[in-house]
């Protein structure tokens, strides 16, 4: 092995940037590298700065950023919701936003008060979005398929204290569910309004006051958002994001994607997860362009609708979406009626691994020719590395891109924390203004993923080429991908060593050509049971688990493949899946 950094433990300094002795920096296309004595790269990379050509941080406020972008584009579209039928100018957008904050204000809820946000995408999300920004509220997001005692545990742990929200989803009726929740001790939630309701039109309708007295106190680094991500524990964290982290993530991928007020952005994806919100909303205002609700969750037909009707000039999507659509568009093709897709320039594919044949079909059959791949984390603001369009193919296909401007990344060896040289498989960690703040009220495990320089550990193994193109190889942490969601067995083991019949369970993924990754659980039975199966799983588990996290396949046996220390070998279990599930 090639000369390596020190400890990163050891290089605690005032200027985290700063590098032990024996190393220095060269330019890159993307930024600068960091090389040893002999001119060697190392798994070290820095994305540009203003140096280099990228713009700078932006140093102000969500609500100062739209404040600026109505004052530039007012007549320009911000929304469209074509399943609603309703649109907006930026200035009639605006114009919402302060009178929901006003309100807000007038009722007693001040800076750093937490509120909570349940629904799927619609265009009062936005509004409740940009209104809590606007005055420091913090907003959280809760996840549309959570259940009972997920939507306990967050509205608890956050100190929710009013919640905007759908009245259902699917077969959840959140009024209920919300009422139910209120009840629990340590719940403060005191006001709920559902969107459509009277008491929603009336704060539409609301005065608009002097705010500057609340506004004038903001600061970037204020705390604004908390993303509730999905625990090993069986307990969700919550990400507890800035105005620095969001407003400066959104803005940088939209520069990436090269935005202007004229793209119309297509958003399918969740509003509640960071590709929706960031990815999506902050990407698109920060360049004064225009984002298309298609449907309040995905449908490939009312997608495509939607991109035709709104002449989008890019979509976003995980993989499934993606290969859902294409095969939507070929059958319209058969029956000679396509949708007009020729506005198509760009648009977003992440989320979980992006096959590269997907990648390319989407290139070629949805016009998409400067898709771009990005890669991240919900603590990382999103997004870390993004392919360009000017890259190579086979970089564009087949890596996650190349390091955001103002981030810098390292690979790391798992045991010692030293820098790899180029081409060696380690731990992605990462360190710049998108790193999260803290988990909320949760200093142990922020301590754990973010070490005391600043780096966040990702937990994902990833490779670095010497063009500084990174390959994500694997994951250190026992976490699966199902359609974009990220799912921690643990969770779902727990769980399961509910089950009357089980005396214990472990879970892994498997290859699933529409999800990426499904979930199948080992079980081991007590002796008086003959079998489990997974119709008896998932209907032990409805009402009780979010439908994602239901295992598809469950495997009973006697044993688990186990190491000589005692550890239950996966690596062993995912190695025989394919033989038991008979697909070999």
């Amino acid at each position: 092995m090639t000369a390596t950094l020190k400890n990163h433990a050891e290089q605690r300094t005032a200027d985290p940037s700063k590098l032990p002795e024996g190393f220095t920096t060269v330019p890159a296309p993307y930024g600068k590298d960091v090389v040893d004595a002999d001119g060697n790269k190392m798994s070290h990379v820095f994305g540009a700065g203003v140096e280099q050509g990228a713009a700078p941080l932006r140093d102000e406020t969500l609500g100062e950023n739209l404040r600026a972008i109505v004052e530039k584009f007012p007549s320009r579209d911000a929304v469209v919701d074509v399943y609603a039928d309703v649109s907006f100018t930026f200035e009639r957008f605006y114009n919402r936003v302060l009178r929901l904050a006003s309100a807000f204000i007038r009722e007693g809820y001040r800076p750093g008060d937490r509120i909570g946000i349940w629904s799927t995408n619609r265009w009062e999300w936005t509004v409740v979005q940009y209104a809590c920004h606007h005055i420091g509220l913090v907003l959280v997001n809760i996840n549309p398929a959570y259940r009972q005692h997920e939507l306990n545990y967050v509205l608890e742990k956050a100190g929710v204290r009013m919640v905007f929200a759908a009245r259902r989803y699917k077969d959840s009726d959140y009024r209920t569910m919300l009422i139910e929740a209120s009840k629990q001790r340590g719940v403060r939630l005191d006001k709920v309004i559902y969107f459509g309701s009277s008491e929603w039109y009336e704060h539409m309708h609301s005065e608009i006051d002097d705010l500057s007295e609340y506004t004038s106190q903001l600061k970037p680094d204020d705390p604004i958002n908390i993303q509730f991500t999905s625990g090993t524990t069986g307990f969700p964290k919550g990400a507890t994001l800035t105005h620095r982290n969001l407003l400066n993530n959104g803005y940088f991928i939209g520069e990436l994607l090269g935005y202007t007020e004229a793209d119309r952005i297509c958003v399918p994806v969740p509003f509640f997860h960071t590709f929706g919100m960031v990815i999506g909303t902050f990407a698109a205002f920060t360049h004064g362009a225009a984002i298309v609700i298609p449907a309040p969750s995905f449908k490939a037909r009312e997608t495509l609708k939607a991109v035709h009707s709104a002449k989008a000039t890019s979509l976003y999507g995980v993989p499934t979406m993606f290969i859902n659509e294409l095969e939507e568009a070929h059958d319209q093709e058969e029956y000679g009626s396509p949708y007009d897709l020729s506005l198509l320039r760009t648009g977003v594919m992440a989320g979980t691994s992006c096959p590269s044949k997907t990648m390319r079909d989407v290139m070629d059959k949805l016009n998409m020719r400067e898709i771009a791949i990005c890669y991240g984390m919900t603590e990382t603001s999103p997004v870390s590395f993004q392919t360009r369009a000017d890259s190579p193919l086979e970089k564009r296909v087949n890596t996650v891109g190349q390091i955001m401007p103002h981030l810098e990344a390292r690979i790391i060896c798992e045991e010692t924390g030293e820098t790899l040289p180029r081409g060696e498989q380690g731990e992605v960690v990462v360190r710049g203004y998108s790193v999260m703040k803290e988990y909320w009220e949760h200093p142990e495990k922020t301590a754990e993923a973010i070490d005391a320089d600043g780096w966040m550990h990702t937990g994902d193994l990833g490779v670095l080429d010497d063009e500084g193109y990174l390959s994500i190889t694997g994951r250190i942490k026992d976490m699966l991908i199902r359609g974009g969601e990220n799912i921690y067995p643990r969770e779902i083991e727990e769980f399961l060593f509910a089950h009357p019949a089980v005396v214990d369970a472990q879970v892994i993924g498997v290859p699933d050509d529409k999800y990426g990754e499904e979930i199948m659980a080992w079980v081991i039975l007590h002796d008086d049971v003959e079998d489990l199966t997974a119709e008896d799983v998932a209907a032990f588990a409805h009402g009780k688990l979010s439908r994602h996290k239901i295992p598809r396949y469950v495997h009973v046996v006697e044993e688990f493949p186990m190491t000589a220390s005692g550890k239950v070998r996966k690596v062993e279990m995912r190695e025989m899946a394919p033989r038991i599930l008979g697909w070999v």
